[in-house]
């Protein structure tokens, strides 16, 4: 059973091949350059997390000076 062929997720053509400098997922080195493009123009988002991630005292989170210690009022 063979895969399904890949798509190039810009202009929907085939990917190319696998290979040691293929511009795989994409089907050209063109293509490459549109999607870093649209990074680099911020078209492209990375989502955050919607509830912040609760910091132990184990993370350093109240240590501004570095020298292992919380530095938060108690």
């Amino acid at each position: 059973m063979s895969l399904p062929e890949r798509t190039c997720p810009i202009c929907g053509r085939p990917s190319a091949p696998p290979g040691e400098r293929s511009p795989r997922p994409f089907c050209t080195p063109r293509c490459q350059m549109v999607d870093l493009g649209r990074w680099l123009n911020e078209d492209y988002v990375v989502s955050v997390p919607t509830e912040p991630l609760a910091l132990g005292p184990e993370s350093g989170a109240g240590d501004d000076d570095g020298d292992g210690h919380d530095d938060r009022e108690r």
